[in-house]
């Protein structure tokens, strides 16, 4: 588990084309110390595991289905990513429950400065606009945010300036793919309710009493 606070802003090294994988080498002299084989790493929003490691640099074994959902695929030699380590029992938990596992891409619409801080633009897929809520909380590219305005196709960020001089939001231009991680408490609310639906619809039909469940 992590919580979207960005560690450091660090490097892709090398990327190696794997066929149906690829697999990156990464610079974070942060996240490396103390780092060994198996542990895990988010790369812009990503949980990776650790291959190898070597003095400041780790590689990362990165699947297609992952390549496919996520905007690691665009990564090449140079690019900045954001890097966490996994979030220690009984540490603070400084943003909130980021899982590491995507749940899409949304792309920078529009960046609008101001003297102490910057609002941030981003596409929403549809498939994700319910999830997301003003004030509530989304994770762009590894990164804990709260959401200023929430739109049925598009989200607003208001970023200060540490935020945009230690992680990628600083770098990214309109045009430009970001990772998103909904609130994973809204994706289980979700679920939830909608068992507690069918379980008293099938209530209702079994004794012949209408719940109302079926007809959310």
């Amino acid at each position: 588990m992590f919580t979207g606070i960005v560690e450091e802003l660090g490097e892709v090294t090398a990327v190696e084309n794997l066929g149906d994988a690829s697999r990156f080498r990464l610079r974070g002299p942060v996240v490396t110390d103390g780092a060994k084989h198996g542990d895990s790493i988010a790369v812009n929003g990503v949980c990776l595991t650790v291959v190898e490691h070597e003095g400041d640099e780790f590689t990362a074994d990165v699947m297609a289905e992952t390549l496919k959902r996520s905007s690691l695929g665009a990564l090449a030699v140079g690019s900045r990513v954001n890097l966490e380590r996994p979030t220690a029992v009984g540490d603070r938990l400084g943003g909130h429950i980021v899982q590491g596992h995507v749940d899409g891409t949304g792309h920078v619409l529009a960046r609008q400065p101001s003297e102490h801080w910057e609002i941030v633009t981003v596409s929403l897929p549809a498939d994700l606009s319910r999830y997301v809520v003003e004030k509530g909380s989304i994770t762009v590219d590894g990164i804990s945010l709260t959401v200023v305005e929430a739109a049925a196709d598009h989200f607003t960020v208001s970023l200060i300036p540490t935020t945009l001089a230690l992680t990628t939001l600083g770098l990214k231009q309109p045009g430009d793919p970001v990772n998103l991680e909904v609130d994973i408490v809204a994706k289980y609310v979700e679920r939830l309710l909608a068992n507690t639906g069918a379980h008293s619809g099938a209530a209702g039909t079994a004794d012949g009493t209408d719940t109302g469940g079926a007809g959310r």
